[in-house]
């Protein structure tokens, strides 16, 4: 029986570390309260702060039982992708083999002499010029011009997107990079090179152009500069046979039934085998312990136990808000005007490279925070002003709101956990 005594240790000890013990059992109790609902069929929390991680895997596999989660389950990232994939180009940059104004063209030749839109409503033959090329920065800020606008569904250039397999889309592949990279220079530019930010594409785009300058396909090289020195070796864009195992079915439940509806199985599905596109924007797996040593390594300056990855400046550049009000204008309207109807997601304001970067305390988590969150399901966010690390994986498209609740309650809960 623990006595008073040794109960008020163990809180000094967990607050020297970064929670309390009591915030720590409130945030199982949340998370096992969504489980325990029958609307998320299991998942995977890490938090970590100072010298202590606290992990909690709950629920199963699928969403009928099967397998208990593990911490090494395996997690289609989705979006989630985005923070991990720009270190690519961040190291590039560290190394002088790209630079920020340089323009796209040498490497990206089906990008020059472009044509703009005359609206976004327009016909793909309605442009004007481009007042400029496309630069290095535009790419790594998605601001080149080019990307997913869902208030502009229905339009001709939303269509050809979708139609010419540029963003993930089933049932239309997604092709290799060169065929890629042709069909979206078949197409004009939504905005001016710079003008808005333009979620997703870029983020494919940057793949791209890693993959161009370094001479590796894009997952060769994050494997050799990011994954491998960090330690993060279930960090893929497939999950290898003999691991499949590991890999829960992805859900996308009937949005007015509920109905689990499985988007994607472990076996012959879309993670099975290796992609012949490497999608920055969104096509990787992996775990809670590879992100958290990613997301530990930025808030450590660049350094992964005393190896150094990225430059400090590096880090500094990518968590810091790059948007000018007016690149960031159309998107800060997305999200106040339809967090009706996003189940409650809101913003974070500003946009660094491949990541959101906090810059209005507009809920629990202070200005600062960065990371992003996936459509599968999944959140991974680092808070420099707390040293906090929190990842949450599930296994649940945002057909419905759970998931959207779940990251909601796992960062109000997480945040009242920090005690000092």
């Amino acid at each position: 029986m623990t006595t008073p005594e040794q109960l008020q240790d163990k809180e000094t000890t967990d607050m020297a570390n970064g929670f309390s013990e009591q915030g720590l059992l409130r945030l199982r109790d949340v998370l096992a309260r969504h489980v325990d609902s029958g609307r998320i069929p299991g998942l995977v929390a890490l938090a970590s702060r100072g010298g202590q991680t606290h992990v909690e895997a709950l629920g199963t596999m699928q969403h009928d039982g099967g397998a208990p989660m593990r911490r090494d389950t395996i997690f289609r990232m989705a979006s989630t992708s985005k923070p991990v994939t720009i270190a690519a180009a961040m190291v590039l940059l560290d190394e002088c083999r790209l630079r920020l104004d340089d323009v796209v063209d040498p490497w990206l030749p089906e990008l020059a002499d472009r044509k703009v839109l005359r609206s976004i409503g327009a016909d793909l033959d309605d442009t004007v010029p481009a007042r400029r090329p496309i630069t290095v920065r535009d790419v790594l800020t998605s601001t080149f011009g080019l990307g997913m606008d869902m208030t502009a569904l229905g339009t001709p250039i939303l269509n050809a997107i979708f139609e010419r397999g540029l963003t993930p889309n089933l049932p239309v592949e997604v092709p290799e990079q060169d065929e890629w990279m042709r069909r979206l220079g078949e197409l004009p530019l939504m905005h001016q090179p710079g003008a808005q930010w333009q979620y997703q594409i870029s983020s494919d785009l940057v793949g791209v152009l890693v993959s161009r300058v370094s001479g590796q396909t894009f997952g060769d090289f994050l494997h050799e500069r990011v994954f491998e020195p960090l330690g993060m070796h279930d960090t893929a864009f497939h999950v290898p046979a003999d691991q499949l195992d590991r890999l829960p079915t992805l859900y996308a439940p009937d949005p007015a039934t509920g109905e689990f509806l499985a988007w994607d199985e472990p076996k012959n599905g879309r993670w099975s085998s290796p992609p012949a596109f490497q999608g920055g924007g969104g096509g990787l797996v992996s775990t809670a312990d590879d992100y958290h040593a990613y997301f530990r390594m930025l808030l450590n300056g660049g350094v992964h136990e005393g190896r150094r990855i990225l430059s400090r400046p590096a880090v500094e550049l990518m968590t810091t808000n790059q948007l000018t009000p007016e690149q960031n204008a159309a998107r800060t309207a997305l999200a106040r005007d339809s967090v009706h109807i996003s189940f409650g997601q809101g913003q974070q304001g500003g946009w660094g490279m491949g990541m959101a970067v906090r810059t209005y305390r507009g809920d629990y988590a202070p200005i600062g925070q960065f990371g992003w969150d996936g459509g599968s399901g999944t959140s991974a966010y680092a808070d420099p002003a707390n040293g906090l690390t929190g990842i949450l994986l599930c296994q649940l498209g945002y057909t419905v709101p759970s998931p959207a609740h779940l990251m909601s309650d796992f960062w109000t809960t997480l945040y009242q956990a920090v005690d000092d």
